[in-house]
């Protein structure tokens, strides 16, 4: 068989690749990997390492303190150091649901407060100029250490306060991670440079808005989340640039030291100043010399009503931007034909979570008079098994004990619960379960509080009216929606709400008129897990944001500039008829109220009457 030279190809158009070609393609290519891996090695983790404390072992036994206090120390001089400082004052750290004495801390005087926040401000001058790279790293450092160490950190925050571990994992631990992931992925976008609109006489310039560094912020912060209220607002001050300054409640300064110690820790082995965190141990008498402080940019405050408007009072002394987080006094409300039993695992979670020491916990549910004894008995049963107690393992435990809900931080609320729950009894409510102090069988100076259901709550009654912070369910009847609405928007709080129904629109409309911060819908406190949402209320539960971009934003200085857009064309000139001195009244006023009418007027034929006055006013 024979073949023709035709079928061959001996010109070999397109039979090789082009070596020029695939060399740039490699060469593009190698860069492109060079530059991904020095990329990855800037952003990459660094591990670092801090010891856990010896309180949380499973082998860690301690005095019982016969009456737990703060103040402790005062009553038992044991509990203070062997040569305590005269003229100084301590506080008695303690676990609340065993008793165990942890330590006796000195607490800070109000010089030492100001060298703190000055060494802080240092600090910051250098930290202001890092990139987003290096502030990355440090969120990603901390996150990694989190999540390698989230077993020792739920311990510590379960010693310091006596919440089970399950409420430590969901209020402490996914709560902060989700807020470093945020940060990490998100936090450069919400702080970079914006670009705004201009007007028509504003056509040559070009509008910016950047967001820069305050200085020295503050956190004062309580004690319901002793890692998550200590890093979130530190990590959100450390990315947008600041040195952060945090006054924790004194009631759990015990874990707190060591979480801090953390990010000093982090901040060390980046490479950076540990002096950018400073944690402040005082009583609330001594906070001032944080509020008041010259070197304080910004205040976020988390607690009481009553303090947070001490703190925002001691903030005009320089005046200091303060973001108040207040509490409040959260619904949810259960529409006609709901699934009861669908949701009623997340209602408990909403109410009887950490033990009920929950800002946005549910502390009123509100539901419809045709499912009303339907839910108020599912409730009771199930709130009827929940099991007091602790999580941790004492010595002489053969297994770590079971827990459904942890005990109070402390037990000093309990005579004003039980007045507010018999009142609510003597003004028509159904106690179905608790009510009172639960004594634990070994455990006999614990803080428990029994988890309680009060059914047929009149709304105007005081647990319908203030934030309990405690394991209670005050379930309500509504007739209408209406009158729902109306329960629900009456107290003087207005931080979260829960709308329950089949019908998403039918809840969202519900949603819509709910005088509040945040809303979850089918669902119980979302609004949080999300860290690109805003978290923050209206009324009495304070004002102000952190989270999301907006808290990111909150703790910067927002600076608008405005540039030029083409220079070297068009720069503002002042017209020759509006120079000073002036030399027409009328004709100046003519020139401006002929420019008013062509850049503002609706109609284009006024718009043209008025730039041929002007032109006549100035002379053209």
């Amino acid at each position: 068989m024979s073949y023709r030279e035709v079928d061959y190809d001996y010109d070999d158009e397109g039979g090789l690749i082009d070596p020029v070609k695939l060399l740039t393609v490699c060469f593009a290519l190698g860069v492109w990997l060079v530059w991904q891996r020095y990329h990855s090695l800037l952003n990459r983790a660094i591990y670092f390492k801090l010891a856990p404390p010896i309180q949380i072992r499973d082998t860690w036994t301690a005095n019982r303190l016969p009456q737990p206090s703060i103040e402790a120390h005062l009553t038992f001089n044991d509990l203070l150091p062997s040569f305590p400082l005269p003229d100084r004052k301590y506080i008695t750290a303690y676990d609340p649901a065993t008793a165990y004495h942890l330590d006796t801390i000195l607490a800070d005087s109000p010089a030492e407060i100001e060298h703190k926040i000055l060494e802080a401000h240092r600090a910051q001058k250098r930290w202001a100029a890092t990139s987003f790279d290096d502030r990355r790293r440090v969120m990603r450092s901390l996150k990694k250490w989190l999540v390698d160490n989230q077993e020792v950190c739920a311990k510590m925050a379960c010693r310091d306060t006596g919440k089970t571990m399950l409420d430590a994992a969901l209020g402490e631990i996914i709560t902060t991670c989700s807020k470093l992931d945020w940060l990490i992925n998100h936090g450069e976008r919400a702080l970079s440079p914006e670009s705004r609109y201009n007007n028509l006489i504003m056509f040559y310039k070009s509008s910016s808005v950047h967001y820069e560094p305050l200085g020295v912020v503050a956190a004062i912060t309580s004690w319901n989340y002793p890692l998550h209220n200590a890093w979130s607002p530190i990590i959100a001050g450390l990315f947008a640039g600041n040195s952060v300054v945090l006054k924790c409640s004194e009631h759990v300064i015990w874990s707190t030291t060591w979480f801090v110690q953390a990010i000093k820790e982090c901040l060390k082995a980046c490479g950076h100043d540990e002096q950018l965190v400073q944690l402040v141990c005082c009583y609330p008498d001594d906070a001032e010399a944080v509020t008041k402080s010259h070197l304080v940019r910004h205040i976020t405050f988390i607690g009481s009503e009553r303090v947070g408007r001490l703190v925002a009072q001691a903030a005009t002394e320089h005046l200091t931007p303060v973001t108040l987080e207040l509490g409040g006094k959260d619904p949810a409300i259960i529409l006609p034909s709901t699934d009861i039993e669908k949701w009623i695992s997340l209602l408990m979670r909403g109410v009887y979570q950490n033990a009920g020491q929950n800002c946005i916990g549910i502390e009123r549910i509100l539901v419809h008079e045709s499912q009303y004894e339907e839910f108020f008995r599912l409730f009771t049963e199930r709130a009827d098994k929940l099991r007091p107690g602790h999580s941790l393992k004492s010595p002489g435990d053969s297994v770590a004990p079971a827990a459904d809900v942890g005990a109070m931080v402390s037990g000093e609320r309990f005579p004003g619960l039980e007045h507010a729950i018999h009142e609510a009894v003597d003004m028509g409510a159904v106690l179905s379960v608790g009510g009172e102090p639960w004594h634990h069988p070994y455990l006999e100076q614990g803080s428990y509080f029994k988890p309680t259901v009060l059914g047929e709550v009149n709304p105007e009654c005081s647990v319908a009216q203030h934030e309990l912070f405690a394991p209670i369910a005050c379930i309500m009847k509504y007739e209408t929606i209406e009158q729902a609405i109306e329960i629900a928007n009456g107290t003087r709080y207005g931080l979260g709400a829960s709308v329950f129904g089949p019908v998403r629109d039918d809840c969202m409309k519900v949603a819509k008129r709910l005088q509040c911060g945040m809303v979850a819908i089918n669902d119980f406190g979302v609004f949080y897990v999300s860290q690109d949402l805003p978290f923050g209320g209206t009324k009495y539960s304070g004002y102000g944001r952190f989270g999301g971009p907006e808290g990111l934003r909150a703790l910067t200085n927002t600076k608008a500039i405005v540039v030029d857009r083409w220079g070297w064309a068009i720069q503002t000139s002042i017209p020759a008829v509006l120079d000073y001195p002036v030399r027409s009244v009328t004709q100046s006023w003519e020139f401006i109220s002929g420019m008013v009418g062509f850049l503002y007027a609706d109609a284009w034929g006024t718009r043209i009457d008025a730039l041929t006055k002007m032109m006549r006013a100035s002379g053209r």
